[in-house]
């Protein structure tokens, strides 16, 4: 090495060193809790101002949780069944398929509701990214129940180990229904686990062959289901007991001897960190500190928490070209949006609707990829109904009445299915309230602080000179830096 380039490398290790050891500031601090929540108060703002890297991450950190502070739907402590419609009345279906819509339409909202309150937003936003990894949904698997199960199962592992969260996911009723699990037997193997735990769970396209799926789904038989209780259920007499080779290991392996194998392999380490970039730093990852990250990851048997806290420590995390540098997923717009000017709000049932309509159906993924992000989430169409949607939240000093005027020329599908849908719709919107003047009274006294508080970067259209108060933020809300983090 030159002393040209010893002296270049020990600089930039200075000034990385020095960056890191320094205070976050008010814009560093609010893009990261701009990518870690569901937007950013003035007041979290502040407090994260103070801190350095270090002290921010690890605060996100202790602070998550791995139960909600939102009591579920009270359904979801019933006595489990599964209910065939096969033999039924068409009057008998009708009635059991509308009761599912509807419970399904109460947990999507049950969920954001969640989010907009819990004191530990990092924790959902790592729930909702294990939510589109590990994907099932609730339109194949038709048991309410057993999703709400699996939300609680991603929650809990959220910022864990990976490799446990890996073990159970595989064996969570949710995807033993979604995947096909169930009908893996010895006599004819279903390779949809095996080749989903490959491409999308751990090692990612082009990593395996067509032999190992097949090998895979021998160890996978027998994995299945109790009908009555919606547990999983190992049936040995479906087991292929044969040797098989997977990944160029050979033996009498089972499920959980194939998951090993994974865990083991290099690439999945690779694979989930560069998931994770994707989602918190930009669309592009970075080589480099993606095997740099991974082997941290690796190292400490993956534990979830070092793989973030690497990544959210890191110079690329805060680099100016990504800043700005990813779309708010409709979820992040809606509850972000709501959470940020600390709106009040009754039931989140419209919210739910607002999501699905702008492409992001909880608990109901497009399929078994999940949601691609990214500018897929906006189109001609999604982003008119996104700035529509922030225009009748700022509009007045009663949003819900402008909502609940826009609600009625709107078709609601799926919200008829729940008991009294428009009534419900109608009262929630009724009590969505903005109190702008409680809001402002946390902003310093800067000029431009309602922006670099609303905005990831400068507006496209700035502001006119002398703009203030609601009207400034109905114009930056509308801008579309803001469908950016």
């Amino acid at each position: 090495m030159t002393l040209f380039r010893i002296v270049a490398a020990v600089t930039a290790a200075f000034f990385a060193t020095s960056a890191a050891a320094a205070v976050l500031g008010r814009d560093d601090a609010r893009h990261l809790l701009a990518r870690t929540s569901f937007g950013a108060t003035p007041a979290d703002v502040d407090a994260y101002a103070r801190l350095t890297r270090e002290q921010a991450v690890e605060r996100l950190l202790s602070s998550a949780r791995t139960q909600t502070v939102t009591a579920p739907p009270a359904w979801v402590g019933e006595q489990f069944q599964f209910r065939a419609l096969k033999g039924l009345s068409p009057d008998e279906r009708q009635m059991i398929q509308r009761e599912r819509r509807q419970k399904g339409i109460e947990l999507r909202a049950w969920w954001l509701e969640e989010m907009r309150v819990t004191p530990s937003p990092f924790t959902e936003k790592m729930t909702l990214f294990w939510h589109n990894h590990f994907v099932s949904s609730d339109q194949k698997v038709r048991v309410p129940q057993l999703m709400h199960r699996q939300n609680a199962l991603l929650r809990r592992h959220a910022l864990g180990s990976f490799a446990a969260l890996l073990h159970d996911a595989s064996r969570d009723p949710a995807m033993v229904i979604y995947l096909d699990s169930a009908s893996n037997r010895k006599a004819q193997p279903n390779e949809n686990f095996a080749r989903e735990v490959m491409e999308l769970f751990t090692l990612g396209e082009g990593h395996y062959t067509e032999q190992d799926v097949k090998e895979a789904a021998r160890a996978f038989t027998g994995w299945s289901i109790d009908r009555d209780r919606g547990e999983f259920l190992f049936r040995p007499f479906q087991h292929d007991e044969g040797s098989k080779t997977v990944l160029g290991r050979t033996g009498n392996l089972d499920g959980d001897a194939v998951l090993k194998i994974l865990l083991a392999h290099p690439r999945t380490a690779e694979h989930i960190v560069e998931k994770l970039w994707r989602e918190f730093v930009s669309p592009t990852p970075d080589r480099a500190e993606v095997q740099r990250i991974a082997r941290l990851f690796r190292d400490s048997r993956y534990d979830i928490r070092t793989a973030m806290r690497a990544l959210l420590t890191s110079d690329a995390f805060y680099a100016p070209q990504n800043r700005a540098a990813l779309v708010k997923s409709p979820v992040e717009l809606v509850v972000g949006t709501l959470r940020q000017f600390r709106f009040s709000t009754g039931e989140m049932l419209p919210f739910a609707f607002t999501t699905a309509q702008l492409g992001q159906n909880l608990f109901a993924p497009p399929n078994v990829k999940g949601w691609p992000g990214g500018e897929v989430w906006i189109n001609s169409s999604t982003l008119l109904a996104r700035k529509a949607f922030l225009e009748r939240l700022f509009r007045s000093d009663d949003p819900g009445a402008v909502m609940r005027t826009a609600a009625e020329r709107v078709p609601m599908k799926g919200i008829g299915a729940v008991d009294n849908g428009r009534e419900r719709f109608a009262r929630a919107l009724a009590e969505v309230r903005f109190d702008a003047a409680g809001w402002f009274a946390q902003l310093p006294p800067a000029t431009d602080a309602v922006q670099r508080v609303v905005l990831a970067a400068a507006p496209v259209t700035p502001l006119p000179p002398g703009t203030t108060g609601l009207e400034a933020v109905r114009l930056l809300t509308q801008d579309p830096v803001y469908q950016l983090k």
